[in-house]
């Protein structure tokens, strides 16, 4: 396809399987809107291999072993980052210095302080940075928010989220993985952040975690399992679990509501058939149909949040999954860190500048340092 001026000029750092398999679809989907021009990546065959993927699907792209060189040469409006979360900050604050949006995997860094670092970036050229929460977008999660948001299923009272997935020692062989350094945690950082990131986008602001997390059978530096009891600021409960150690692989929420029972229940990925309400004997039959989800069935994917944040770019405004919405979602997760290993509540807005769980996840806790 020839390149318009109307279209913005995107790279892709990172050419491994999460790049080639879902944000190479999803350029490929908005190809009208955007239009890859580079990938970068330090590794030469698996860069060849992705603009050889690229190619096949009609974008002819640039190849580049450095990051630098590819933004001096193409100025891309939109960098798409997808390399092992120890490199996203530094990787993300470059692209934003040279005032390139961001879209950013899971985590977006590391802590809450590298995250704030990223934030003045933002705040210093005027570009945003959004991170890949796609289980957000979709039909069936856009309906879910709009129903509880409305109040058609009347009050939120009790919450249920599971990642309950399993990784085999074969996982871990991969030298960056299971580590603070390199991931930042185990499960609550790499795996079960997506569902409870889901749960607080339908729920909103959590205000205390008390929380448990423990190594069961991998030899990690972080977690394999972690849970976690949560209150709302509408006085709504619930239950997290973060696990790679569960052979029945399942991804969950449940949210009993006043006048609704809300299930979603699938493994990567969802759509409308995925989610099911429940009405309360109460309920007339008029009402609870009108809860079926909508007709069209847009499933959760990168393609459905790379259409927002378009639309965001067209608008000039902030992106979704980005700013104070991204951070609240990384602070649960350093509070359910600090509450496991200290054995007390943590209370949202508590981890900052001078706690030691503001710059590490681990805290420097003498049982979960790496320097143990």
């Amino acid at each position: 396809m020839s390149s318009t001026p109307t279209r913005l000029r995107a790279a892709v750092v990172g050419t491994g399987g999460i790049v080639t398999g879902s944000h190479l679809p999803a350029l490929r989907a908005h190809a009208d809107r955007i239009e890859l021009r580079a990938a970068v990546d330090v590794d030469p065959a698996r860069l060849a291999a992705f603009r050889a993927e690229a190619a096949a699907a009609d974008m002819n792209v640039d190849g580049y072993a450095d990051f630098d060189a590819m933004v001096d040469a193409v100025r891309p409006d939109l960098v798409l980052i997808g390399t092992p979360p120890s490199l996203h900050r530094a990787q993300t604050v470059a692209a934003l210095e040279a005032g390139a949006w961001v879209l950013c995997e899971k985590p977006l860094c590391l802590s809450l302080a590298e995250y704030d670092e990223i934030a003045a970036a933002e705040e210093a050229s005027g570009a945003y940075a959004s991170v890949v929460f796609q289980h957000r977008y979709g039909s069936g999660a856009v309906h879910a928010r709009e129903l509880i948001a409305n109040g058609e299923l009347g009050t939120p009272r009790v919450a249920h989220c599971q990642t309950t997935w399993h990784r085999d020692s074969a996982y871990y062989a991969v030298p960056w993985r299971g580590r603070w350094e390199s991931e930042g945690g185990g499960p609550t950082m790499g795996h079960g952040i997506h569902q409870f990131d889901l749960l607080l986008h339908l729920l909103g602001d959590w205000t205390e975690v008390r929380a448990m997390a423990a190594r069961l059978v991998h030899d990690t530096e972080s977690e394999d399992v972690s849970t976690a009891l949560v209150r709302f600021e509408s006085g709504a409960l619930a239950t997290v679990v973060n696990s790679v150690l569960s052979p029945d692989e399942v991804s969950r929420i449940r949210l009993d509501c006043a006048d609704a029972t809300l299930e979603l229940t699938h493994l990567y990925g969802h759509s409308n058939d995925d989610w099911v309400y429940t009405p309360a004997p109460h309920v007339d039959a008029g009402r609870a149909k009108a809860w079926r989800t909508p007709t069209a069935d847009v499933p959760s994917s990168h393609a459905a949040q790379l259409g927002a944040l378009l639309d965001a770019n067209e608008r000039g405004i902030r992106p979704p999954g980005s700013g104070a919405d991204a951070r609240r979602t990384l602070e649960f997760a350093a509070a359910l860190y600090k509450s496991a290993f200290t054995g007390q509540p943590v209370f949202a807005g508590e981890i900052v500048s001078g706690d030691p769980y503001y710059p590490a996840m681990h805290g420097s806790h003498p049982d979960w340092s790496p320097q143990r």
